[in-house]
């Protein structure tokens, strides 16, 4: 018999070159495009959170144009490959086997032209299978991320941070894997098909055995995927807890060296390292049972399809050609298999991993975002917290004086509704509940009591997303001063910050911090004592130069230094969760004892 109808039915060679050169064109503008695609995206949408599977689901909803184009090609380079032995054996039985040097010639074009289409269809599926991977991983980290800013203080009362570091790092980057694989495994059914129409059309018997038996091999992994995917689950939970641990214990640090509790600590890190340790041992079973079903059920698949089909050369019933396409295609066959089989594996750790994101996005914000909310002003002309009387009015630079420092914390939360009870605070007469988180964190900016400075660019850490010259953050530096510490720096804006930025001192510290804030450009700033850990010279100088960096905006600050108190617009006196009193600084020292008491510390 000749080669498969297919290729005998079509004008080969014209189709194919036809077919590459448009290839070509595509993967010209795929190369241009794709690989440029902006990460992380604008918007990563409102995730469905109410199972594993809907939430994988969304993210595909998202790239379903990418995953498409993905699968064409993944089935292309697939097929391609297993036409290409057909064209082997024909070469074979057309050209050598008749001495027909036409037909050969003919025929190895067919095959170059096949193995051209399979590069190319290879080249665009590789690009596209990473594109998926890490579009897939981005959204997932940055609606973690969307969710982390909006919960506050409940998903670290609910989950360890380290945990929520392990899903960000691991989970994501597992659950785009599954994507990664996706071009792969629809290529391979599509292949499979293919491969065993092509033994159809020639033995029936063979094309029986492949059709039926590779599903049927596969379905010996199964009874694997139960016990991989407890295993997994189990592992990460360990793996989280140690983490969490270790952050912790390195976060105590100092304290835990001043009571010698370093022992304790270490002890309790190396049972649960050693927990973790037997959770992956535990994987190791289910999974090499699949790595080595990889190999071993494709093998078999191989051996029975060569052995019927040399018998039926031996009989008469195939030609030569038509064998070394057999044997082509037996061993072909072992990489759909494999790849049917690390599809499960990458997807059940996607579904583990998409079980711990859910974990996250399940926590309950501590600040729900209306059903409705309404457009945000174009001009904020007062924030009023009724429940206490405090009006901070547009451009003014009011100061909020406290005995209390917890007090000004729970104010300052208020006003930059970090809690969930604001109905009584008010933008422009308008409840703060009534707007967008969003918008919200947008236009009102809230610096706390205790600066976080994080590792990376000094440059990045005062601007996250860049400016485009350095002349804002030098103002900004001066604003807070802060230039000094810029000056003793050797690679200026370029400096690495260490971690929690213990390379500055708690002064240096709130000053970036400071920076930071005033940086931002927000309508409304909300300051928690800003200049509580520097010495009097420096406050006096931040004190002096703060209302014309705010001049025309709206900001508070929370203070009881007088350096501080006597260049702002106007000061409340807060005590209890109330105002006793308030005025201009030279008001309040004549005629508020409640004043005098705060900041002069009980002198006259």
């Amino acid at each position: 018999m000749a080669a498969h109808p297919f290729l005998r039915r079509v004008d080969r060679t014209p189709l194919i070159g036809q077919l590459t050169i448009h290839l070509l064109f595509l993967e010209k503008y795929l190369v241009l495009h794709l690989p440029y695609r902006e990460l992380p995206v604008d918007e990563p949408g409102a995730p469905d959170t109410r199972s594993p599977l809907r939430f994988l689901m969304w993210l595909a909803g998202h790239q379903k144009g990418l995953l498409f184009f993905n699968a064409l090609f993944g089935i292309g380079w697939m097929v391609s490959q297993a036409l290409l032995w057909a064209a082997v054996g024909a070469a074979i039985d057309h050209g050598i086997a008749r001495h027909n040097e036409a037909e050969l010639i003919r025929w190895v074009g067919i095959v170059m032209a096949l193995g051209l289409f399979q590069a190319l269809c290879g080249s665009l599926r590789h690009q596209l299978a990473v594109t998926n991977w890490m579009s897939a991983a981005y959204r997932t980290v940055q609606v973690i991320g969307h969710h982390i800013s909006i919960t506050g203080t409940a998903l670290i009362e609910e989950i360890p941070s380290g945990d929520v570091v392990n899903t960000v790092a691991a989970d994501a980057m597992r659950i785009g894997g599954a994507y990664d694989v996706m071009a792969r495994f629809v290529g391979s059914i599509v292949a499979w098909i293919v491969v065993s129409f092509i033994l159809l059309s020639t033995s029936v018997e063979l094309g029986l055995i492949v059709l039926f038996g590779v599903p049927i091999l596969a379905a010996f992994t199964v009874p694997l995927m139960r016990p991989l995917h407890a295993a997994q689950a189990a592992q990460r939970e360990a793996a989280g807890r140690l983490a969490a641990l270790g952050s912790d214990t390195v976060a105590g640090l100092r304290i835990l060296r001043g009571v010698g509790g370093e022992e304790v600590f270490l002890g309790n890190y190396r049972r649960q390292s050693d927990v973790v340790r037997r959770a992956g041992n535990r994987i190791a079973t289910p999974q090499a049972g699949l790595e080595s079903g990889q190999i071993l059920l494709p093998a078999i698949l191989t051996a029975i399809v060569t052995f019927l089909g040399a018998r039926d050369v031996m009989t008469g019933t195939l030609q030569p050609g038509q064998l070394v396409a057999f044997f082509g295609y037996a061993t072909f066959l072992t990489t759909p298999l494999r790849t049917a089989i690390e599809y499960v594996i990458a997807t059940t750790r996607a579904y583990v991993g998409a079980g711990r994101v859910l974990r996250i996005l399940n926590v309950t914000p501590l600040v729900k975002e209306p059903d409705n909310p309404r457009e945000w002003p174009s001009r904020i002309e007062v924030l009023e917290d009724t429940r206490s009387g405090i009006r901070l009015l547009r451009g003014a630079l009011t100061a909020v004086v406290t005995d209390n420092a917890d007090d000004a914390t729970i104010l300052a939360d208020r006003l930059g509704r970090f809690v969930a009870d604001v109905d009584d605070v008010l933008l422009n007469g308008i409840s703060l509940n009534s707007f967008s988180v969003r918008d919200t964190r947008t236009n009102i900016a809230v610096s706390e009591i205790e600066p976080r400075l994080f590792s990376g660019e000094l440059r990045y850490e005062l601007v996250p997303h860049g400016l485009p010259t350095d002349s804002p953050i030098l103002e900004a530096l001066e604003a807070s001063s802060a230039l000094d510490i810029l000056d003793a720096l050797e690679e200026g804006l370029s400096t690495n910050v260490e971690e929690r930025g213990r390379g500055f001192s708690g002064g240096q510290r709130q000053r970036l911090s400071l920076a930071r804030a005033l940086l931002r450009n927000s309508e409304v700033l909300i300051l928690v004592d800003p200049t509580s850990a520097v010495d009097t010279h420096t406050e006096g100088r931040i004190a002096s130069r703060l209302s014309d960096v705010r001049r025309g905006r709206t900001t508070m600050i929370a203070t009881t230094s007088p350096l501080m108190l006597q260049h702002v617009d106007y000061i409340y006196v807060y005590r209890n969760g109330r105002v006793v009193s308030e005025g201009t600084h030279r008001d309040l020292l004549a005629n508020s004892p409640d004043y005098r008491e705060i900041v002069l510390r009980g002198d006259s």
